[in-house]
């Protein structure tokens, strides 16, 4: 700038001069046309001002003009090599950090030989090693290792090494605040969480996009896996080795890994960088603990930061718990599990082996998948299985009052005490047992209680990054694209979307993590696709008894029923059996249902009152259907989907129960 300045001063009298010239040349010309003879050939018009000075005119109007567009040539070329240093000045004090690791490794490798050489010509071979030396399994990050397996290796810790030279741990000690050098310090595709719509999105990316890096983060121990039979088939294994193999059996008798692929399906995180076909890398044991969305980088627990192009928000949720059993002490806190995770399982495996009575407190699915469970295992073991929750029957909250009382009494005869109508208003322990004390005044011995009382969502980035948190719903509000910021999208619990048909909403279950997560990861990678999906979840009471659901399904609403008499091919076990799946939600098909009309056959004679074998229950606000249970009725949720998706008022329900074929033997 202060070369153009130079160049203007000196070129500002030549173009004043100009200017004067060029206003006396107006003059004139202004004088001689009115001299001008009134008729003159258009062949000798002159193009330049009278007066005689048109060629010197023509001289200082291209001098002014070539002075303007020179200096404005120079402006520009000097803002944009201003602009072009200070990115370059950027980039380079962002890239300090990681070029500093490198050289700091590369003077290691090459100059620790000679220290040692050295170091062995001054010193004495006796001599003890100075300083923190006794620290140095500590700061060095080859000796992080995870958890064991049993399905193989856990990817995500160091890798192994020979024990490091003493010269290497000193080095490492000098420069602990730098991140572990295994560990990738940038992933195109981020997700945070390890659960079901991490591991959706992840296979989505892919798809999408066959060259794609995809690392996740997650605070567990264990590859990604699903959590349904964690409460369900896992428990009626024959296998005693269960709780270290995780395969089940499914009700159709197929075995199957509680994990969604084998350890090789995945790439380690230290090849993730130059993986030529990209892959998908899972680091456990590790959690994102601050956000920052401006630089599109997380920070994990252990101070290292890793930046993003996308990120996926798949934290999933924490279990609650009673206030009454958080503030008992720590006594009771060893005796309770909050049943969430892999570790909750083998842990509450071990009690039922061991301990003669179990509390399951809580009566929603989760609380009576586990207390039929349990009480399955009684029936060999001894083992005493009480369920106490304040509803007047199981799954109160969600079933019309005389199918959840149809339910409790399915539950009972599965070998559980089931006490409806109790609030917890203390428990102690006492005697080397639990004393649960009611508001009733009832007391209830035990020596283990499950807390099964719902579930919280993991919202602890929100405040790092800035994201909006629903005050009614809970989890991080998002767009119709799943999208809470610019390259941050959110599925699975986690996520408050909002439904078209009704309304905003958050959902808990395995096939909303599956279509969010699968949708989530289509968007990163330029999809821009809306979240149409109506999802569905289930709950099985064993191999018999099973109900799929769509919708808002609450016992306050108005509902009607509609039932007939099950058959033996109405239950989980029989449909699994027939088509070769277990996990229902994975193998639904997302064809849209015809609208056809119901069958024309007259329907059998309407089952007797109190037998529920099999149905559908529509739960009606302001005369719309909204949700709908199909209870041991299984693969028709299509056309329960395309009913809440119409949202027409039905005169009679009875012919839009038949569209189920609910009568067909």
């Amino acid at each position: 700038m202060l070369k153009c300045r130079s160049v203007w001063r000196t070129l500002a009298p030549f173009a004043g001069a100009s200017a004067t010239l060029c206003r006396q040349n107006v003059r004139r010309t202004g004088l001689n046309n009115g001299r001008t003879p009134a008729h003159v050939p258009a062949a000798h018009v002159a193009t330049g001002p009278a007066g005689g000075g048109g060629g010197q005119n023509h001289f200082y109007v291209l001098l002014v003009g070539g002075t303007c567009l020179g200096g404005a040539i120079y402006a520009y070329r000097t803002l944009k090599g201003d602009q072009r240093r200070y990115q370059e000045r950027i980039a380079e004090i962002s890239s300090r950090p990681h070029r500093r690791a490198k050289e700091a490794t590369t003077s290691i490798r090459t100059e620790a030989p000679a220290v040692a050489e050295a170091e062995a010509q001054v010193k004495p071979p006796s001599r003890e090693p100075s300083g923190p030396a006794p620290d140095a399994e500590s700061a060095a990050p080859s000796e992080t290792t995870q958890p064991p397996r049993a399905d193989g290796p856990v990817f995500g810790g160091a890798a192994e090494e020979a024990p490091a030279e003493p010269q290497v741990e000193e080095a490492a000690r000098q420069d602990s605040a730098q991140p572990s050098l295994t560990l990738p310090w940038h992933a195109p595709y981020l997700l945070i969480g390890g659960g079901t719509a991490s591991f959706a999105a992840a296979r989505s990316i892919r798809a999408r996009d066959p060259g794609a890096r995809v690392l996740i983060v997650t605070d567990e121990p264990d590859l990604p896996y699903m959590r349904p039979p964690l409460s369900k088939e896992l428990w009626f294994s024959d296998d005693p080795a269960v709780t270290e193999t995780l395969r089940f059996k499914q009700w159709n008798g197929k075995e199957r890994s509680i994990y969604f692929q084998p350890p090789s399906f995945y790439i380690s995180p230290e090849e993730l960088s130059d993986a030529e076909n990209g892959g998908v890398a899972v680091l456990t044991s590790k959690k994102v603990v601050h956000m920052d969305v401006r630089g599109n980088k997380v920070k994990l627990d252990d101070d290292t930061e890793i930046s993003y192009d996308k990120c996926l928000i798949a934290t999933g949720g924490v279990p609650r718990n009673l206030q009454v059993l958080d503030r008992a002490g720590e006594e009771v806190k060893n005796r309770t599990t909050l049943f969430r995770k892999i570790e909750d399982f083998r842990s509450l495996d071990k009690v039922s082996r061991n301990m003669k009575s179990i509390t399951v407190v809580g009566g929603g699915f989760l609380g009576s998948e586990l207390a039929c469970a349990l009480g399955r295992r009684s029936h060999d073991s001894g083992l005493e299985v009480i369920q106490m929750f304040p509803e007047k029957g199981n799954m109160g909250k969600v079933l019309p009052e005389y199918l959840s009382n149809w339910t409790t009494e399915k539950v009972k005869t599965e070998g559980v005490k089931v006490l409806s109508e109790a609030l917890v208003k203390s428990v102690t322990c006492k005697d080397d047992q639990l004393e649960i004390k009611l508001k009733d005044g009832r007391l209830v011995k035990t020596d283990h209680i499950v807390a099964a009382v719902g579930l919280e969502p993991n919202v602890d980035l929100a405040k790092s990054a800035g994201l909006e948190v629903d005050s009614d719903f809970g989890g991080y509000r998002v767009n119709a694209e799943l999208q809470a910021r610019s390259n941050i999208w959110v599925a699975g619990d986690a996520a408050c979307f909002y439904d078209i048909r009704l309304g905003r909403r958050r959902a808990e279950h395995h096939d909303h993590a599956v279509v969010s997560g699968r949708l989530a990861g289509e968007n990163m990678t330029g999809a821009d696709k809306p979240y149409w999906h109506q999802s569905m979840f289930w709950s099985d009471l064993g191999p018999d008894v099973g109900y799929e659901a769509i919708g808002i399904v609450d016992s306050g609403l108005p509902t009607v029923g509609v039932f007939a008499k099950a058959t033996a091919k109405d239950t989980p076990k029989a449909v699994t059996e027939k088509s070769g799946t277990g996990i229902r939600s994975e193998s639904e098909t997302e064809d849209v249902a015809s609208s056809a009309a119901a069958p024309s056959a007259p329907a059998p004679a309407v089952a007797r009152e109190d037998d529920y074998g099999k149905g559908v229950i529509f739960y009606l606000r302001d005369k719309v259907v909204v949700g709908i249970i199909l209870w041991n009725v299984f693969n028709r949720m299509p056309i329960a989907r395309k009913i809440i998706k119409d949202g027409e008022e039905h005169a009679d329900l009875n012919e839009v129960a038949k569209l189920f074929n609910i009568h067909e033997d």
